[in-house]
Order: structure tokens, then C-alpha cells, then sequence
């Protein structure tokens, strides 16, 4: 009771701060109510590609149970982490299927907290791109294309194409987007270059109109400056002293070509397939000590980025360039006609020439080409002659003779010549073959076929067997073809060809080899004759064996005595 009345009659002033320690407790205890806020707070704009996170953070519970979702219950695509009072959404990296409102929801206990995040996307990537359909060359129209890669969303692009300050094409890019998706935009200008745009710039300029985004580059901008070009032309050619020149002279050719930027000069030569020859990078070309092989037609190019321009000009170089040319129509054969060719190369004036074919001494041959009085350029002229070689003109010399009857001029040498010596071929013959010690063998013998043949030069011998098909089989290179231990298969057809270059002269010979025992069906004389020699021989060896036998038992051998004993 006592301690009852005490506390009914507990003093006002404790009651007070009894009451103050309460208010206090609730202010502490709602300041550390249960709270959640996101980083960012309420909306991320992205550029697609990029790595983004969404963080979600409580104050007030230790710890809670985060979760993650979009207003759609789409998939999150992304990585969650939690750790603490804090939960990460991770979205590496941000696409088209993470432009959502994303919602965190905290529990602490009952209490439950959510909060939104919106995540936009965009992309923007790269500068503007300018391509040229070609280079830009004055007078020729070039079309100009200003790309905008990999852009979202592309119904907000606006493009600009500018050629120095002046404005060529403007272009919004409005029209709905039927999904989501990067899309490259372009713009294109054709335009015709003139020599006024030289050192002036295309400016491509791109700009991504969403306001309501705070992103940075909203504006893109390329620049290329002009490389404008004149294509060459107005080629000219000067040529000192003249296109005509005498062999042996100099001529220096000087070439020049209009163009922006400054043609390179080329000279070449045409050859006779038409194809050019490269002579030289240098705009003078100089000829010294000229042939008439170096007559021709010479051209100069002009050539630069956009184009080439050309001029040709012709050179003739007179005179008596070189020796004759003695040709043959084949090779000399005793008794077979071959025709010879004396040529005259490049030669000018050709009325004025004359050639004489000569074997030794005598002249076979003789031509003057008078007929030729019309004709202005270099002609290659020749005298053809067929006479039949023997044996006995190997050894002479063939003479090619050119005169060339320019008394007016001054010129060396006025007269050319060639010469040959002839070297007569004899085609093989009277090949010959010769077997040891018989055509016809027992199996296990040997035989060996020599082969000779008579020509100029020298046959080669060739050794071959004759296969059933009739081609032949090539089995040595020798004169002599050795066989051992011979076999019936060998049998056959041997073929020797005795080669030069002038023929070929064969011989054949039959082998015949007969199995061990077998009666031959051939005799031969000497077999004969070794038959009948071998039947008395035999007797005899067998009485000289018997006297010397009986001698021997005397001590003493005498033929004379063993046959009177005999008697």
C-alpha cells in the first residue's frame, strides 16, 4: 500500500520528464522509420551498348529482402546483387529489351517499400561518314553520301550536308518507326565539281532532337575537305632534231601535259602486239647511238589521279642497220635440196639495195630491188636460193653479200656481209648387226648382238625390242647388247637404229631361244661341223689316254712304241 500511495502521490515534476523521455523515444523512433531511395533516382538515360546499374538502398532495417521487376513483368535481363542494405541491378549491356520502368521492392519484417526507376535508351555513336561515288574531277558530276550509323531512335535525326557555308541538302528523318531497331540513316547529293571548289570543305552535320534526354553528343559533325581534280590534257610533244635520223644519231623528245594536281609523264614504246614498252618517269627522253630496231612509234602519257591523256609521234631511223642473216630451210643432207635465205633487216631505201649469194667462189645468187622505189619506211628484204649439198661442199662457206648504192650520202658501211660454213650431213646406212655366238640359244645362255652404222655425223646407236603391239621398247644406248642367262620369254624381235641428225637407219634380228633338252629345229654348219669333229676326237682322246698310261708304267712315253707294242 505504502508503495502504492508513494506512486499515486509521485511528485508533478517527474511526471514531466517521465513525459518528455516518451516524446523523445517516439521522435528517435520515427526518425528511424524504414526508408528506401534509388541511384539514380528516377530515371537513367542510356546509350545502347553501354554498362548500366540501377541501385536500390534502405535506412531502418537490418537487413531486407530485395526484389527486382519491371511494370511489365518482362524479364529483367540483367545481374542482381545484394548485399546489405543495398541491391544492384546490373544490365551489361543495355539494349532495346531494358527500356523499362524497373520497380525495387524492400521488406523489412511487415513493412514493405517500393520505388521506380525509368531507364531510356538511345544510340548515337559515331561521327557522320562521307563517301564520294568517285574523285572529284571539275566538269564531272560526283554524288556525295553523308552516313549516320547505328542510330536510335532515328524518327528524331535531322542530317545536313554543306559545301563550305553553302547548305546542299537538308534532310528529317520523320517517318514512324515500325520497331525497334539500329538503323544506319544517309543523304545524298550529286553535285558537279568546278575549279571554285578547290580548297573548300563538305560538312556533314547529324543532330539527335530529344529534348526531354539529357545525353551529350546530341549534335555530330564530319568535315572533309575538298581534293578536286582536272583530268590531263593539251599533250604536246617536241622532238629534237628530227623523227627521221640517220643510225648511229642522238634524238632528245620533250613531253608536257595540263592537269590539276600535275600530270607524271610516261614515255613508252609500242611494240608490234601493241602493248606499251616503259621507257622512262621523266618528261624529256633522250635516244643515243640509234639503231634502226629503235625505229618505232614513241608515246607520252600524262597521267594523274582522275585520268591519263596521250600523244604519240614516230621515229625512222634510215640506213643500213646490221649484217645479213643467213637462214637455212633445214639441215644440210647429202643429196637432199635445201634452200637458203640471205635477209636484210630494216633497210631504207630498199631500191637502192642489192644482195648477192655466193658458195665459195662462185655466185648462185643475185637481186637488185628496184621495185621498191615507192615505198617510205624500213623494209627487211631477202634473196632465197635451193641448191643440192654434197659431201664435198662441207667445208665451203656460204657468202651473204648487201650493197646499199647511196653515193650522195655519207654513211658507213655502204656494204654488209655474212658468211656460213657449210657442214654437209650424210643420213645413217648400211646399218649391220652382228650376234655371238648365235641367233638361236638354249635358255640360260648369253648372247651379245653388236650393231654399227655409217653416217656424218656419226650415228648414235639405239638398241630396242619389239613389243606384240609393234611399238618399240628402248633397251640400251650401246653398240653392243649383252643378254645373260637368257630365257625363252627373250625371244622376240631386237631392232638396232643407228640416229643423227640427219636420219634414222634400222636393222632387225630375230632371237630365238629353245628350252634345255628340247631338239633344235635348226642346225647351223658350225654345229656340224663341231658334231663331227667331237665323234673322233673322242676315240682319240681315249687311245692317247690309254698309251701314256702304259708308257708311264715303262717310265717312258713314246707314241711310236706304243703303236709298235700295238701291233
Amino acid at each position: 500500500m505504502f508503495s502504492s500511495q508513494r506512486q499515486l502521490k509521485m511528485p508533478r515534476k517527474m511526471f514531466v520528464i517521465f513525459g518528455a523521455s516518451n516524446i523523445l523515444w517516439m521522435v528517435f523512433t520515427v526518425s528511424q522509420a524504414f526508408k528506401i531511395e534509388t541511384f539514380p533516382e528516377n530515371k537513367i538515360v542510356a546509350q545502347i551498348g553501354d554498362v548500366v546499374s540501377l541501385t536500390c538502398r534502405t535506412t531502418g532495417c537490418e537487413p531486407p529482402s530485395f526484389s527486382w521487376r519491371t511494370h511489365l513483368d518482362s524479364p529483367l535481363n540483367g545481374q542482381v546483387r545484394n548485399e546489405g542494405s543495398n541491391s544492384t541491378l546490373t544490365m551489361d549491356p543495355v539494349g532495346f529489351r531494358n527500356e523499362y520502368s524497373y520497380l525495387c521492392t524492400a521488406i523489412c519484417g511487415s513493412e514493405k517499400r517500393e520505388k521506380g526507376i525509368q531507364v531510356e535508351i538511345y544510340s548515337f555513336p559515331k561521327d557522320p561518314e562521307i563517301h564520294l561515288s568517285g574523285p572529284l574531277e571539275v566538269g564531272k558530276p560526283v554524288t556525295v553520301t553523308c552516313l549516320v550509323p547505328d542510330v536510335y531512335p532515328f524518327d528524331r535525326l535531322e542530317m545536313n550536308l554543306l559545301k563550305g557555308n553553302h547548305l546542299l541538302q537538308n534532310k528529317d528523318f520523320v517517318e514512324p518507326m515500325e520497331r525497334k531497331s539500329l538503323e544506319t540513316k544517309s543523304l545524298e547529293v550529286t553535285f558537279t565539281p568546278t575549279n571554285e571548289d578547290i580548297g573548300k570543305a563538305l560538312v556533314c552535320q547529324a543532330k539527335l532532337h530529344i529534348d526531354e534526354i539529357d545525353f551529350k553528343p546530341k549534335e555530330r559533325e564530319t568535315t572533309k575537305k575538298l581534293q578536286v581534280y582536272i583530268s590531263p590534257k593539251n599533250t604536246v610533244i617536241s622532238v629534237n632534231p628530227s623523227t627521221r635520223l640517220q643510225e648511229g644519231g642522238s634524238v632528245t623528245m620533250t613531253c608536257s601535259s595540263e592537269g590539276l594536281p600535275a600530270p607524271q609523264i610516261f614515255w613508252s614504246k609500242k611494240l608490234d602486239n601493241g602493248n606499251l614498252q616503259l621507257l622512262s618517269g621523266n618528261s624529256t627522253l633522250t635516244l643515243i647511238a640509234m639503231r634502226t630496231e629503235d625505229s618505232g612509234i614513241y608515246v607520252c602519257e600524262g597521267v594523274n589521279q582522275v585520268g591519263k591523256n596521250g600523244k604519240e609521234v614516230e621515229l625512222i631511223v634510215q640506213a643500213f642497220p646490221r649484217d645479213p642473216e643467213i637462214e637455212m630451210s633445214g639441215l644440210p643432207v647429202n643429196g637432199n635440196p635445201v634452200t637458203v635465205s640471205c635477209r636484210v633487216p630494216n633497210v631504207y631505201p630498199s631500191d637502192r639495195l642489192e644482195i648477192e649469194l655466193l658458195k665459195g667462189e662462185s655466185i648462185i645468187g643475185n637481186k637488185n630491188f628496184l621495185e621498191n622505189i615507192d615505198k617510205k619506211y624500213l623494209e627487211t628484204e631477202s634473196l632465197d636460193m635451193t641448191f643440192i649439198p654434197t659431201t664435198e661442199d662441207t667445208g665451203t662457206v656460204l657468202v651473204c653479200l648487201a650493197k646499199l648504192h647511196i653515193d650522195e650520202m655519207e654513211f658507213e658501211p655502204k656494204q654488209r656481209q655474212s658468211t656460213q660454213t657449210l657442214y654437209v650431213n650424210v643420213a645413217p646406212r648400211d646399218t649391220t648387226v652382228f650376234v655371238s655366238p648365235s641367233s638361236i640359244l638354249e635358255e640360260g645362255s648369253s648372247v651379245n648382238m653388236t650393231c654399227s652404222s655409217n653416217g656424218l655425223p656419226a650415228p648414235k646407236i639405239l638398241w630396242s625390242r619389239q613389243l606384240n603391239n609393234g611399238h618399240l621398247q628402248p633397251l640400251s644406248e650401246n653398240s653392243t647388247l649383252t643378254l645373260t642367262s637368257t630365257k625363252m620369254e627373250d625371244s622376240g624381235v631386237y631392232v638396232c637404229e643407228g640416229i643423227n641428225q640427219a636420219g634414222i637407219d634400222r636393222k632387225e634380228v630375230e632371237l630365238i631361244i629353245q628350252g634345255r633338252g628340247n631338239y633344235q629345229d635348226y642346225f647351223s654348219p658350225e654345229l656340224l661341223v663341231l658334231y663331227c669333229s667331237s665323234s673322233l676326237i673322242i676315240p682319240a682322246i681315249g687311245m692317247i689316254i690309254y698309251f701314256a698310261r702304259r708308257a708311264n708304267m715303262k717310265g717312258s712315253y713314246s707314241l711310236v712304241e706304243a703303236q709298235k707294242s700295238k701291233v
